[in-house]
């Protein structure tokens, strides 16, 4: 075998070639598992929503969620939005409440900014819908105290939302610490998993179109799907030409080379090796 090898090497450009396209195709062929599984999860499951992050919310969802996060967390929460007034023709055609309220869009961000914002917007989201339903729901309000601050304890028709913006800052951080207590226990992945269902519902409250969004992802994704499917097929046919290609050139080489070694041979040399043993060697063990 070692003594072949310099036959590959007018075709070692063609053998990397092969070689990256293999490793090309595995990768398209391991990612589609995941992109189906992307298609069921956010795309049917989740109605297109794939982020705790809100694209747009209205101004009251944010001012609410502001009394749920730590100063630091605020500020980084406010920079990342901008807020449009109402009636701004831009947003009115994707944002339909934004023609009688202001909304906050989101700016554009990278991904390390995204990630750093999608768990507290995440936690602020939940207790924002958990208060909204204590309001609503007296047996939900009896769960969502903490320490001595009990909001079924509260007469009905309260803001609670009025009612914490007043409260000290000491107990408004006791309420928080005693929701930040179960999200703890749920863990970051079902934090954010939970909070996907309070933008779908923020979503729904702006006014957009979610089967359109659903309908998009699935389609986005999908077009993804067929794309890699696409490229998996071609990257195989190919790896198969350039195999052949290889394949076929190296033999060739090989049978001129064997051809011009037996031609060079005296006839001394031709009565010690058989017809067929130099038919066989230069054809079959070859091929």
């Amino acid at each position: 075998m070692l003594r072949i090898r310099r036959y590959l090497k007018p075709y070692l450009l063609m053998f990397t070639v092969s070689v990256i396209l293999l490793f090309a195709q595995a990768n398209f062929d391991l990612a589609l598992p995941d992109y189906l599984s992307r298609i069921v999860n956010n795309g049917i499951q989740q109605s297109g929503v794939d982020s705790p992050i809100p694209a747009a919310m209205r101004a009251q969802t944010l001012e609410r969620m502001l009394l749920f996060l730590d100063e630091e967390e605020a500020t980084a929460v406010e920079s990342a939005y901008t807020l449009v007034p109402a009636g701004t023709a831009a947003y009115t055609e994707s944002y339909p409440l934004s023609a009688t309220e202001p909304i906050y869009v989101l700016n554009e961000l990278n991904q390390k900014e995204l990630d750093a914002l999608s768990i507290p917007i995440a936690k602020a989201l939940l207790a924002v819908s958990g208060i909204e339903r204590a309001m609503t729901d007296p047996e939900a309000a009896a769960q969502m105290g903490g320490g001595n601050f009990d909001l079924s304890q509260l007469p009905p028709g309260t803001d609670l939302f009025a009612l914490l913006g007043q409260l000290p800052a000491a107990q408004r951080e006791q309420l928080s610490s005693s929701m930040n207590e179960r999200f703890a226990a749920l863990g970051n992945s079902m934090v954010e998993q939970s909070a996907i269902a309070q933008v779908k519902a923020e979503y729904e409250a702006l006014g957009m179109d979610v089967v359109a969004l659903q309908n998009s992802y699935i389609f986005r994704v999908g077009g993804i799907m067929l794309l890699f499917t696409l490229l998996s097929a071609a990257a195989s046919i190919t790896v198969g030409f350039l195999s052949a290609r290889i394949a076929a050139g190296i033999g060739r080489d090989l049978r001129s080379d064997i051809f011009r070694k037996v031609e060079s041979f005296s006839s001394a040399e031709f009565d010690k090796f058989p017809t067929a043993s130099l038919i066989t060697r230069s054809t079959n063990d070859i091929t």
